[in-house]
């Protein structure tokens, strides 16, 4: 079985949580609990470059 996480051409979200943290998330999957789409469904590339600019600082927003 694939890794969901790692399927070149699925779909994905960038996913963020109130503290402004974010994470790559298969479409396919149900969003998780205190997450909310950010950017997609899209391609994996879309979705990474996404959090690369948006995610400047690793730290939690509180």
């Amino acid at each position: 079985m694939t890794n969901p996480f790692d399927a070149p051409d699925a779909e994905y979200y960038a996913l963020i949580n109130d503290q402004d943290q974010y994470s790559l998330w298969p479409a396919a999957m149900d969003v998780p609990a205190g997450w909310s789409v950010a950017h997609g469904p899209a391609d994996r590339e879309s979705c990474v470059d996404h959090i690369e600019v948006n995610w400047t600082d690793m730290r939690p927003a509180r």
